[in-house]
């Protein structure tokens, strides 16, 4: 296998980043519409019940696997131009009033597609750490 394949969930990359928040305050600003859009993509809806889908202006679509409060949303998130579905978890967890906000991507199509979406992952960590530093109060 090579770096990022794993046996179970094919490829798959991942980013965090510790943040100065309470887990609420970074909950509270990835779930309105600002941070859905800063992760999720433009014009995005989240659900909370499993099923529930989405679509992005710029053509992802998805479906939400699992919406777990103050903890982590699982869903399905396919761009338009792409033949696979893949996984993406957004997780927060508690750092002593601080926040290890991580986000996840599995069974990517292969290396160049992990390398692809490792950055991308990376520009929307900034987005999002840049929206809570802006302090906007969400919804």
């Amino acid at each position: 296998m090579v770096v990022g394949q794993t046996k179970d969930a094919g490829f798959q990359t991942g980013v965090s980043e510790t943040v100065p928040h309470p887990v609420e305050t970074v909950w509270a600003y990835l779930t309105s519409p600002e941070g859905i859009a800063a992760w999720l993509g433009e014009g995005a809806e989240l659900g909370t019940e499993k099923g529930d889908g989405y679509i992005t202006a710029e053509g992802t679509t998805g479906e939400l696997r699992s919406f777990h409060a103050n903890d982590r949303v699982r869903l399905t998130w396919r761009p338009r131009d792409w033949d696979h579905d893949t996984t993406v978890q957004v997780a927060v967890s508690d750092a002593g009033g601080r926040t290890v906000l991580r986000f996840h991507q599995e069974w990517l199509a292969d290396g160049d597609e992990r390398l692809r979406q490792r950055e991308h992952w990376r520009e929307v960590l900034d987005r999002v750490v840049a929206g809570l530093s802006r302090g906007r109060s969400p919804g």
